[in-house]
């Protein structure tokens, strides 16, 4: 097994997956402000874009306050030492948006795909490979496969060119012996590094972070104040903190990053996330944690219970892009009471 000896990379998503939590709206002067407190603290990688990646913008996921193009140049020209990364998810994002992304100065492009579908990341990776960035790829709703089938998932990628490959507890569902079962899996079977991004559904995720470092995984992904989907992402300030108790190096300067984190409660966000009950249901059903605020709406005027729609959701397990099949499960909760 590969072990951490190089130090930790941290894979800010906080101007990417903290999309979510507030419906795509960060504006100009959100991101400026936060990205320069990322680049002052040292920051290895900071993520922007719509929270379902380039392109998804739309009427059935939301659109995003600003286009691509804006919040790409933003984010760019306030950077000066972080490198700018960027998420795409094939049947959302294209070709046209890798090359856009990478013309406006994106360092990292991950690739994102369904666990047991990284056949789907090749062409995009092909490409970000001919325009000399780093390619990544990340699977999604880890938790609905097998330790051995995300390793064999993760060796395709590395094989199509993937610099850097992980998995994503999209749902917040694992526990850490589970994590470590898969990144342990993942880390015995590639040569590139392995990434793990975690949610906090169950109030794991710092601790999900540190069984993926003990696995050998060395990118790992935090939003500030955990910010992001449903309970929220991993709290990067918490994990920086933790990670310099564990002499894990970061690189980064720990009091420049609690001021970006005051910094972004204040200017990003209505509050920090919290894991309330439809959380913790989302969680222990695996369902992904941007289904959140519109099952809370839908059910709320429906007048049924979110927890149930929720277990019906995991039931039928439903991934992101599947919005549209909240309508549904709502008329069939509402069949069954």
């Amino acid at each position: 097994m590969k072990t951490n000896k190089g130090g930790v990379v941290i894979h800010d998503a906080t101007l990417r997956d903290g999309q979510h939590a507030v419906r795509h709206q960060l504006g100009t002067e959100q991101l400026r402000l936060y990205a320069e407190a990322a680049d002052r603290a040292g920051i290895p990688v900071l993520e922007v874009g719509h929270g379902n990646g380039l392109g998804a913008s739309s009427l059935q996921i939301g659109r995003s306050r600003l286009e691509d193009d804006a919040m790409l140049a933003t984010v760019r020209e306030a950077l000066t030492n972080t490198r700018m990364g960027v998420f795409i998810a094939p049947g959302w994002g294209t070709g046209r948006d890798i090359r856009k992304a990478v013309d406006h100065g994106a360092d990292v492009v991950r690739v994102a795909a369904h666990c047991t579908e990284s056949s789907l990341t090749e062409r995009h990776l092909g490409m970000v490979r001919e325009l000399g960035v780093e390619a990544q790829v990340v699977l999604l709703m880890s938790h609905m496969t097998d330790a051995g089938r995300l390793a064999e998932e993760c060796t395709r990628a590395a094989g199509f060119g993937a610099q850097a490959v992980g998995i994503m507890d999209s749902a917040g569902h694992y526990l850490p012996v589970e994590v470590s079962e898969r990144i342990a899996a993942i880390s015995a079977a590639v040569d590139v590094p392995v990434i793990f991004h975690g949610h906090n559904n169950l109030s794991m995720a710092v601790a999900n972070s540190l069984a993926a470092l003990d696995a050998g995984a060395t990118i790992i992904d935090a939003c500030a104040r955990g910010f992001g989907a449903g309970a929220g992402n991993t709290q990067l300030e918490v994990l920086a903190a933790v990670l310099d108790r564990t002499g894990h190096p970061t690189g980064i300067d720990l009091r420049a990053l609690l001021h970006a984190a005051d910094l972004a409660q204040e200017h990003l966000m209505p509050g920090p996330p919290t894991i309330d009950s439809v959380s913790v249901i989302s969680g222990l059903a695996g369902v992904f944690s941007g289904f959140k605020l519109p099952v809370l709406s839908a059910a709320a005027a429906a007048g049924v219970d979110p927890m149930d729609v929720f277990a019906e959701l995991g039931r039928r397990q439903v991934v992101a892009g599947q919005e549209d099949l909240i309508a549904d499960v709502i008329r069939a909760v509402k069949e069954a009471s």
